[in-house]
């Protein structure tokens, strides 16, 4: 099973959530079953809460084309297939010079078009460090991780090599993903069994709520709702859901106690028991919704 956590704004609880629902069901399978893939590669934060041993950490590298100026005829066919604009050719001022072939790193995904389509062959790739990934264990949870490296502006490939990893993993894949409905939010639900949306009973949460719900609806992917701060705000959330045959699969109330824990780094089922039962519970229902 594949769960993926999301929600189209940042601070609804994602993290929270997806942290509790792991340590319930670690508790109720096999050690190891259960694996945590923290997909916000730009600023992950499921490990202040879990702690796990690192095992393995390995370099991400994306390749980067390096373009031979002796070779390059400066055609142009390059920067024409290049769907990222990551390549720019430029005639050159002066008669008889070469066209200038700018290349912009940060802005290149490595799909490697750039390299096939020269006629020339003058184009090879070159690995450049955009991040790192990280692996272990948080007791009976397997965890993983993606690190991107501070000004990188490209996590779809992070985010697509930690799938690749988790592709074997025959348990319960949860995987947090970044908020927003951004592409790297697309990579992070595409392939899933399951989408789970966490939202807040506000004007906020009902526009951004919106948006995720839109996106899994259009990768086909089944989908429920999580109601964070259950109590506060209005009731568009609820309306919303109901115009669009979306199930609220559990409620989390507005609770200073629950926020307290947070603010100290607990989980919520660590700090409330109480919780672990009720999402074991909500893993239940996504299992038939998803099987359905």
């Amino acid at each position: 099973m594949r769960i993926t956590v999301a929600s189209g704004k940042g601070g609804t609880g994602k993290t929270t959530v997806a942290v509790a629902l792991a340590l319930s069901l670690a508790r109720t399978m096999p050690s190891g079953t259960v694996l945590l893939v923290d997909a916000d590669v730009e600023a992950p934060n499921a490990h202040l809460f879990l702690h796990p041993v690192w095992e393995r950490r390995e370099e991400f590298t994306q390749p980067i084309p390096e373009v031979d100026r002796e070779r390059c005829t400066g055609c142009g066919r390059c920067a024409e297939v290049c769907s990222d604009h990551a390549i720019a050719v430029f005639s050159s001022a002066g008669q008889g010079q070469r066209p200038i072939v700018l290349v912009f790193p940060e802005l290149c995904r490595g799909c490697g078009s750039c390299q096939r389509a020269c006629p020339e062959g003058a184009i090879r790739e070159v690995p450049r460090r955009t991040g790192v990934i990280e692996e272990g264990r948080a007791g009976p949870i397997r965890f993983a991780r993606g690190v991107l490296d501070v000004g990188q502006a490209m996590a779809r490939p992070l985010i697509r090599r930690l799938k690749d990893r988790a592709r074997g993993h025959e348990g319960v894949v949860i995987l947090d993903a970044p908020p927003g409905t951004a592409c790297p939010v697309v990579h992070a639900m595409h392939g899933a069994d399951y989408v789970l949306l966490v939202t807040e009973p506000t004007p906020f949460g009902e526009h951004d709520l919106r948006l995720a719900a839109g996106v899994a609806r259009e990768l086909g992917i089944p989908a429920g709702v999580l109601i964070n701060r259950d109590g506060i705000g209005d009731g568009r959330v609820e309306a919303f859901c109901e115009e669009n045959g979306l199930p609220i699969l559990m409620r989390i109330p507005f609770d200073r106690g629950i926020a307290a824990a947070y603010a100290e780094g607990v989980a919520l089922p660590i700090a409330f028991p109480e919780y672990r039962e009720r999402f074991v519970a909500l893993y239940e229902a996504i299992r038939k919704a998803g099987d359905g």
